[in-house]
């Protein structure tokens, strides 16, 4: 078995080491013998995304998001669409998972248009939404309890075909309003939550590699780890975030 991994856009959608991502899906596949090969495709690059089994996009500012639509226009947008309506595999953070969507309106009425890949809209507020959080996955994604960092003013609403990556613990999410956090469809999984936010979420990690392995072979042979670091951090995160939370109802 192998998985081909297909970087978009790594020199200006890779921020609070968005990239570490890569490296702890490359190292789970890697302690299950597993081969992964990923290729960096930055803007001008061509690539036949036919070939890669799952995506990943990172976090980027709202500038840099607007760098990108002269590429995505050139085809590279359309490529991308049809991957999804195929079933690839995306994890998509923050920036990355705002441009999957239709638009992006800014506070002062400025329209962005984007990729309209995935069925929802994002409308920038005067007031950022910016702490640790945490969030429960559907089932569809596995259903385990996700910590991670949010750094956002974009308030994301889903269409009415489009169901949440997960429902608000603690936090914002996306749009701290109706408890939802990120989206699925198909196999998108976009999140605004940063980190990384694999690393020290591992089921979360494998859920990805579950479902990219499902749509290459029909089958995902995922050979249980030693999670207990990994668990430990998302603990210590979850703990600490709940304690101040409830301290914080208390005053």
């Amino acid at each position: 078995m192998e998985l081909n991994i297909c970087h978009l856009y790594p020199e200006v959608l890779n921020l609070y080491g968005d990239r570490g991502n890569i490296r702890c899906l490359e190292q789970r596949l890697a302690w299950r013998g597993i081969d992964c090969h990923v290729t960096m495709l930055k803007i001008g690059d061509q690539a036949d995304l036919t070939k890669f089994d799952l995506f990943f996009v990172g976090g980027g500012q709202d500038f840099e998001q607007e760098v990108l639509l002269a590429d995505l226009g050139s085809g590279k947008g359309g490529e991308i669409r049809a991957a999804i309506e195929d079933g690839k595999t995306f994890l998509a953070i923050c920036g990355g998972y705002q441009m999957l969507g239709h638009y992006y309106e800014t506070h002062e009425g400025v329209k962005c248009e984007y990729l309209g890949a995935v069925d929802f809209y994002t409308k920038g507020a005067d007031v950022r939404m910016i702490d640790n959080y945490c969030f429960t996955l559907g089932q569809e994604s596995g259903g385990s309890v996700v910590v991670g960092f949010e750094n956002h003013s974009g308030k994301t609403w889903l269409g009415p075909d489009v169901q949440p990556l997960g429902r608000i613990i603690r936090g914002n999410g996306n749009n701290g309003e109706d408890g939802t956090e990120g989206c699925r469809y198909r196999n998108v999984f976009g999140t605004y939550s940063h980190g990384p936010v694999l690393p020290k979420n591992p089921q979360f990690a494998d859920e990805l590699l579950r479902t990219a392995l499902i749509r290459k072979y029909g089958k995902a042979d995922l050979a249980p780890l030693d999670d207990t670091v990994e668990l430990s951090a998302h603990d210590a995160v979850y703990r600490r975030l709940m304690n101040r939370f409830e301290a914080d109802e208390r005053d």
